[in-house]
């Protein structure tokens, strides 16, 4: 690897040829103000924050885009590197609303974090007369605010780029230049996925998901409801977050004592429904491996996933599996299955799902989601949102003893919570079909081979004889790569995850900022040990599961279950409307 050599600030630095001055001074411990850049994403050097100096060029470089050359002398503490700093990010402030107090990012501001940083107290230029831009709140998951929109064009190129939706884009020219849908329509106008992804790398309050928190405080309120709660695999190793927390930190205990400490009358683990689904899912594979049904069976329990497809390859859908994601197979039986056991009318039941997730606000209200007799899940929160009623309910984990899921819906597997990361659907699959197949017991139980970060994996696994070729995708890029092969015919594979977000549920729309690279390994990493560290790791060994098939399901892919824990999917044109 060839190396540069140059001088920040009086450091000497060695660095890769190829790396930005951006990256040169990191590695000298120097921090350079950024607000477009983001490290997961490609560079646009829109906001001309970063500049810096470099002795002999004609002007100041943005640190982000420009190269590094050999013997070059840089400098970052400047007055003209200073004043050039501030003159750009007062000239962004006189164009932003001054309202940060109602802002759902206040203190989580990348634009109030460097004004801060950057010692802005004033404004030298007065705040612009620009209009007011009409806010879109036209679906149940996503609020696009554009007046609060700084023109960063990350949430243009995540979902261009990352996801390959192209929901958003630049439109306009000059200062009437926006960020919208094309032709200006709502996002709910478009093929939007709601996966959530522009949230997380927007540094500003210019798009966000919707509050439900007032629903869920209202429902706690009353006397009538009983309330409960299931929280996802990727909760506990993301929560922890919000609460002032290291990325990664594992907080499952801590998790469900908060939430008894909210109201909840039960607090229950979508893991539970996450075993289910494999035992469902597993069982529909090896139907159509035996020549019934559709191959490549393709999971379905990522609704951005399930709402791409149904956009941009509806003529695939026979590939998905029929299964419900695991929350809304929860909420199928805890309005019919647990009403029972606990002798509580359904109407009665309030299902509140936790969810990393802003798509699955929009899957609980979808109108197939009702086969209980009523809405199977009345409410989802975010991450973010769980996170913000503990801080309004003055909750602190640090005095929080850990506690134990109620049961039975609170038992659960290793195999269900690494549902979580990507690749985990598939290996806690292959776990339980390698046993049922070969009536052996699996030699490893990781599969190694799905695991990691790499766009596309791919595995074979031998059934007994049987030679079963698997794949996995995580971003929608990436599942269009699969997706483009099995049109062509040239994929071979039997069975394929696909996870709507980057690093699968553990980097979705609903988690803690941030949200990049390096939080997604600590969350993934994390996961893999919550697994480790559980008595049982295999979705068909969970009691509970088994209890439910005994005693209301009878079987996997039986009567009940295919109405209860299955669903359709439907093919969609360009447009949406709110509710379908």
């Amino acid at each position: 690897m060839d190396l540069m050599k140059l001088t920040i600030d009086g450091q000497v630095v060695e660095v890769p040829a190829g790396s930005t001055i951006l990256q040169a001074a990191k590695k000298a411990g120097i921090d350079i103000p950024t607000l477009c850049y983001h490290p997961d994403l490609d560079t646009k050097a829109m906001c001309r924050i970063c500049m810096v100096e470099v002795i002999g060029a004609r002007s100041l470089q943005t640190a982000c885009s420009q190269p590094v050359a050999e013997g070059m002398v840089i400098k970052t503490n400047t007055p003209a590197v200073r004043e050039a700093r501030k003159l750009n990010l007062e000239l962004l402030l006189s164009n932003h609303p001054q309202d940060c107090l109602n802002c759902i990012r206040n203190q989580k501001c990348e634009l109030q974090s460097i004004s801060e940083k950057l010692g802005v107290r004033s404004q030298r230029f007065p705040a612009a007369k620009r209009e007011k831009l009409p806010i879109d709140n036209s679906s149940y998951s996503i609020v696009r605010d554009p007046s609060k929109c700084i023109l960063c064009r990350r949430c243009v190129a995540v979902c261009q780029k990352v996801q390959g939706v192209a929901a958003l884009s630049a439109v306009n020219r000059g200062d009437e230049t926006r960020i919208a849908p094309a032709g200006g329509k709502n996002l709910n106008d478009v093929a939007c996925t709601l996966c959530g992804q522009c949230i997380q790398v927007c540094p500003v309050g210019a798009i966000y998901e919707v509050d439900d928190t007032q629903k869920v405080w209202q429902a706690l309120a009353n006397p009538d409801l009983h309330v409960v709660v299931q929280t996802a695999p990727a909760i506990r190793v993301a929560i922890g977050e919000e609460m002032g927390l290291a990325p990664g930190s594992i907080v499952t205990g801590k998790l469900v004592a908060a939430l008894r400490r909210l109201g909840f009358a039960k607090v229950f683990d979508t893991d539970f429904s996450a075993d289910l689904t494999i035992l469902e899912e597993g069982n529909e594979l090896l139907q159509r491996i035996g020549g019934n049904g559709k191959l490549p069976m393709i999971t379905s329990c990522s609704p951005g996933w399930i709402k791409y497809i149904e956009h941009f390859y509806p003529e695939m859908l026979e590939h998905l599996s029929t299964c419900k994601s695991p929350q809304q197979m929860f909420g199928a039986l805890a309005k019919t299955y647990y009403a029972n056991k606990a002798g509580i009318a359904p109407e009665k039941i309030f299902m509140v799902s936790i969810m990393p997730c802003t798509a699955k606000k929009y899957e609980c209200q979808r109108p197939e989601m009702n086969s209980s007799g009523q809405r199977d899940v009345d409410v989802v929160l975010t991450t973010r949102e769980l996170g913000r009623m503990l801080r309004e309910a003055g909750i602190n984990f640090d005095t929080l003893e850990a506690e134990k899921f109620d049961e039975p819906l609170g038992i659960s597997t290793g195999a269900g919570a690494i549902f979580g990361a990507t690749g985990g659907v598939m290996e806690a699959a292959l776990r339980t079909v390698y046993e049922v197949v070969t009536n052996q017991e699996l030699p490893k139980i990781e599969f190694d081979e799905v695991r990691g970060i790499e766009g596309v994996k791919e595995a074979t696994v031998d059934l007994n004889g049987t030679k079963v070729k698997v794949a996995v995708a995580h971003g929608l890029s990436n599942a269009k790569k699969l997706m483009e092969k099995i049109k062509d015919g040239s994929a071979d594979y039997q069975f394929i995850e696909v996870m709507c977000c980057p690093g699968g549920c553990i980097g979705g729309g609903g988690q803690p900022f941030p949200t990049n690279l390096e939080t997604r390994l600590a969350r993934i990493k994390a996961i893999y040990e919550e697994d480790k560290g559980m008595p049982l790791r295999k979705s068909h060994q969970n009691p509970a599961v088994q209890e439910l098939y005994k005693d209301f399901l009878e079987k996997p892919l039986g009567e009940k279950s295919h109405h209860l824990l299955h669903t359709h999917y439907i093919q969609r044109g360009k447009y949406l409307k709110k509710g379908n």
